[in-house]
């Protein structure tokens, strides 16, 4: 597995690749900015993954990283940042970062967010999860008409617009006057259809595509 390393603090960094090294990746080059790395990925080849920091000159791991969604994507991004506000984190998971930690995270968080990031795809804390559904349930929902999305019937847009609330998926069945095992099968329909694996997944669907607004 393929790593680059994408931070401007030199020392961090280097530290930072000898963990990733020892956790049993192969970290192919590092950059200190956006800019570096794109101009490093010719010569140096495509990774599986990249740790992107979020604050560097000259071009953002924001940036970056909705650059390699539009020209590598199927390079994942995790994001590692000191960064832990709701709109750092919503910004970098729409710009298609696939995971998002805090630089002051255990190794053992490292390990199981790139592990996650290779095996499934994403890797979604819970301090991720928490920023998402905090910053949602601040909009005033009950005035917030429901956007219709192609290909999705009104009682799909219904609960994708609680799925990206508090609620639990029971408490989501009684709301909608449903069984538990209905609302399973609407999630489910909603993985397929949208090609998602989460309920994250779904949550950011939800704000692309304005069925909810932070």
């Amino acid at each position: 597995m393929k790593v680059v390393l994408v931070d401007d603090h030199v020392l961090l960094r280097n530290g930072l690749a000898s963990l990733v090294k020892n956790l049993g990746y192969d970290v192919i080059f590092e950059a200190d900015n956006g800019l570096e790395f794109i101009r490093l990925l010719e010569k140096n080849g495509i990774p599986d993954i990249v740790l992107m920091d979020i604050n560097m000159p000259q071009m953002d791991g924001y940036d970056t990283t909705d650059w390699l969604k539009k020209n590598h994507p199927d390079v994942k991004v995790l994001a590692l940042s000191m960064y832990d506000d709701e709109n750092a984190v919503i910004r970098m998971l729409k710009a298609g970062a696939k995971g998002y930690i805090l630089k002051d995270t255990e190794p053992t968080e490292l390990r199981a967010a790139m592990s996650a990031i290779q095996n499934r795809g994403f890797y979604h804390s819970d301090m991720v999860t928490g920023r998402l559904i905090n910053s949602i349930t601040k909009m005033e929902e009950e005035n917030t008409p429901v956007r219709q999305v192609a290909g999705l019937t009104e009682r799909e847009l219904e609960f994708l617009k609680l799925a990206a609330s508090e609620l639990t998926y029971k408490e989501i069945a009684e709301q909608m006057y449903l069984s538990p095992r209905t609302i399973d099968g609407y999630r489910d329909a909603l993985f397929e259809k949208l090609e998602l694996k989460s309920r994250v997944g779904l949550v950011l669907f939800a704000i692309k595509n304005g069925v909810v607004k932070i």
